[in-house]
């Protein structure tokens, strides 16, 4: 394709390890048009990646290209000094980065990093940059960006970071644009408005976007060309519509199989057996031979060539080769849920919040005089049953994990009570709070993070027992770390291993392994699903769902996917700018909500059947220094009156389910 923005063929990449070379990419070939986006999707560790730093040259040391042209208009970027490089970098092909933590500098501001770009690609410098720098910022969504573009990366919440990012890719305004999982940490709504920025950047400057994601709706949304990477090879690849109509690999078909929804509630998601081989194998058949259920001798034999199903749409199987036609599972919207909670409707609550309020001072000045407060959770109330979970949700910001935070009290709550398990948390402290602390775990959304690198996963299990008296004596501790690893499916081989030895679905299983090994009766789960593809994803719902019917262990469950929310809560809390807006059964929340901003996070869902969106996203998430008067959602509600402008609505029942409540004017 001559007119195409981006061109790479048969490109190969390999990693010099200690005693093997492992084959990131091995052979690719993809091409992209102007204004075209091309989605290459797969589980971790098929490469796609490393596919990406290798387009942009950004490979670590012990990598090299061995083979390939990666072609930028029409200009092989592989055959350029590293010194003209840098003048393509960032401002004809520019990268979104999948982990912003670690992509941004701790030591700039957000809007110096955004500037930098800006002169070395654009020229623009003081004034004019940082006014360029404020309406990226705005663009991508970040709240109050005038005041937020001195901020650290450290200072930002996740979704945050990662809408920094896109705004200094965006600064170059590039031809080609490389997204490495654009939309992985953002909820709903600023993922819908991200998508709307890029799709808008194409429409008028016809940008060509690689887009890399395990997020299958995303997909439908954005892409124009999809491809499935498995182990280093691109093993089907077609047009969106083509592609989602008849997926035809047999890993194509396992990845959709694995989507929260294609499964009744209670029923396990289905998984891929295994793991994605090690890519320093030297592969001789089909790559997926040993995960496959079509698998016969032939596939260990040779590796299949490609097979077209219809012009553009290519699969390599030899049983698409062969004529099989395997059922192909529809793909569908996600199916209602039971509205039956798993504790006793009269039972009294294993968690009760009443009226929480967490507010972070803002200080200034040499004093360090108080000047304001940040109102991260502003009276919040909610109650969980045992076995039974509550979902969380809202946009990025809202104060979903800092309710987590002040109830396994990780932050002091400024007023308001905690009570688990009968026990009033409030004013506990010291040795008495540390007793409690059994009953209660947290499983935080960066496993990586927040496992100890230079512990080993028996001291990493250990470690809790040990500090919180749980069993009396180092063999039945031992003994206890076994049944914890075979619990979250891992062998028991992993206990003499270091967290960097495992996969991202690995590292999540550890730490949920790790809040299990003090036999609490809540976990606070912060997006534990977030970082992982669907594959991973369904594993680990599936250790949560046979975990809660085993041990009758309950989940606030925070998280803004709402498809995870629909299979595995059973009630669900809506949260917005610090106070709960909409709560009930999860079947009647999410399939008849009642309150605006509800209806918009539905809305602003990407479907697999790729129909756009059936509400208007207005506006962005006011700051929580200075939440606006009455309603705090009235600004970006299209049903505002004046009486929202002037008061808080009261939270009324909803007519015909005593559950169900929304605090709603309009619904009043």
């Amino acid at each position: 394709m001559t007119d195409a923005a981006l061109v790479v063929t048969n490109l190969r990449t390999a990693i010099a390890g200690a005693n093997e070379t492992i084959h990131a990419v091995d052979g690719i070939d993809l091409s992209i048009s102007p204004g075209q986006t091309f989605a290459i999707v797969g589980e971790s560790g098929c490469g796609k990646s490393m596919t990406a730093l290798s387009i942009m040259r950004l490979l670590p040391d012990a990598a090299r290209i061995i083979d390939g042209t990666v072609a930028v208009d029409g200009t092989d970027v592989l055959a350029l000094p590293e010194a003209a490089m840098r003048n393509i970098r960032g401002r004809r092909v520019a990268m979104i980065f999948q982990e912003p933590a670690t992509s941004l500098n701790p030591v700039l501001t957000v809007g110096r990093q955004i500037e930098e770009v800006l002169a070395r690609h654009l020229g623009l410098q003081g004034p004019p940059a940082r006014a360029r720098a404020i309406e990226l910022l705005e663009a991508v969504g970040l709240p109050d960006a005038a005041s937020r573009i001195d901020d650290y990366a450290f200072q930002l919440s996740g979704g945050m970071k990662q809408r920094v990012m896109i705004a200094i890719a965006l600064a170059g305004d590039p031809n080609v644009i490389v997204a490495d999982e654009p939309t992985t940490a953002l909820d709903v709504t600023i993922q819908a408005q991200v998508l709307d920025l890029l799709k808008a950047m194409q429409t008028k400057r016809g940008t060509a976007m690689l887009l890399i994601t395990h997020d299958l709706g995303v997909v439908a949304a954005m892409a124009h060309r999809v491809a499935v990477m498995y182990a280093g090879e691109i093993v089907e690849t077609g047009e969106r519509a083509a592609f989602f109509a008849r997926p035809s690999h047999p890993y194509s078909r396992k990845l959709f199989e694995a989507l929260p929804g294609t499964a009744p509630r209670g029923t396990p998601l289905s998984v891929i057996p295994g793991q994605v081989p090690s890519l320093a194998t030297a592969f001789v058949g089909c790559r997926f031979a040993d995960r496959c259920d079509l698998v016969h001798e032939r596939c260990r034999q040779a590796a299949p060539g490609w097979s077209s199903l219809s012009p553009g749409h290519t699969v390599r199987c030899f049983a698409v080769e062969a004529g099989t036609k395997p059922p192909v599972r529809a793909v569908a919207l996600p199916a209602a849920v039971s509205a039956a909670a798993a504790g006793k409707p009269n039972a009294s609550p294993l968690l009760e919040v009443r009226d929480l309020v967490v507010h972070f001072p803002i200080r200034k000045g040499v004093l360090k005089r108080t000047v304001g407060h940040v109102r991260a959770v502003d009276g919040v109330s909610l109650t969980i049953q045992r076995g039974q979970t509550l979902a969380l949700v809202g946009e990025s910001g809202c104060g979903k994990t800092t309710v987590g935070k002040a109830i396994v009290r990780l932050v002091a709550p400024t007023a308001g009570r905690l009570s688990i398990n009968g026990v009033d948390l409030t004013n506990l402290g010291g040795s008495a709070l540390r007793e409690r602390r059994a009953d209660f775990q947290i499983i935080f959304q960066d496993p990586f993070a927040s496992l100890n690198p230079r512990m080993r996963i028996e001291d990493l299990l250990m470690e809790g027992m040990l500090t919180l008296g749980v069993l009396d004596n180092h063999a039945s501790r031992s003994k206890r770390i076994d049944q914890l690893l075979d619990q979250v499916g891992l062998p028991k081989v992993s206990r003499g291993r270091y967290p960097h030895e495992f996969s991202g679905g690995q590292r999540q299983r550890i730490a949920i392994a790790r809040a299990l090994a003090v036999n609490p009766k809540l976990i606070i789960c912060d997006e534990p699903t977030s970082a992982l593809d669907v594959s991973v994803q369904a594993q680990i719902l599936n250790v949560f769902a046979e975990l809660q019917r085993e041990l009758g262990v309950a989940y606030l469950f925070i998280t803004h996917n709402l498809a995870v929310v629909e299979y595995l809560a059973h009630r669900v809390a809506v949260m917005y700018l610090g106070r709960i807006v909409e709560e009930g059964e999860a079947a009647s929340v999410l399939h008849a909500p009642k309150h605006p901003y509800t209806q918009l996070l539905l809305s602003a869902v990407p479907r697999l059947d790729g129909m756009t969106r059936r509400g208007e996203i207005i506006g962005e998430s006011p700051s929580p220094i200075a939440p606006p008067p009455g309603c705090h959602f009235h600004p970006r509600c299209i049903h505002a009156r004046d009486i929202c402008r002037g008061s808080y609505p009261p939270a009324v029942v909803v007519a015909g389910d005593a559950t169900h409540r929304a605090a709603c004017f309009g619904y009043e």
